[in-house]
């Protein structure tokens, strides 16, 4: 199992960041993609027609949200926590999921890079 973390700076403030991770209709948006979320602990979700899902743990408005991803049932847990810092430009994210599993890191990593933090990468930028 191994563990993925990256940064990346978005142009908004971690308040608007946060919103648009946690609301349906902006998820929407970036993803591009059918979405089921509801920004509740213990209500699980569903990104890019079912191609990531998981359920919610934490949530700290305009801080922090903290989400399982599913591997499958025989897989340990894969935590996903996003921590938004205030930035001079706006906001640094802070992507770290553990207990990824060996045989998908490589494609699933590409897939965050790419879908995941690409895509709310371009949300922000498009607002600026």
């Amino acid at each position: 199992m191994k563990t993925f973390k990256k940064y990346i700076l978005l142009p908004a403030p971690p308040e608007e960041v946060y919103l648009g991770l946690t609301k349906a209709q902006s998820i929407q948006l970036w993803t591009g993609a059918e979405v089921e979320f509801e920004e509740q602990v213990g209500t699980e979700f569903s990104f890019w027609d079912g191609d990531i899902v998981g359920k919610n743990l934490e949530f700290e408005p305009g801080k922090k949200i903290v989400q399982q991803w599913y591997f499958g049932e025989e897989n340990e847990p894969s935590i996903v926590t996003i921590k938004l810092h205030p930035d001079k430009k706006g906001t640094s994210l802070e992507f770290v999921q553990t207990n990824i599993p060996d045989e998908d890191y490589k494609d699933f990593t590409e897939g965050i890079n790419e879908y995941y933090l690409g895509g709310l990468a371009d949300f922000f930028e498009e607002e600026i």
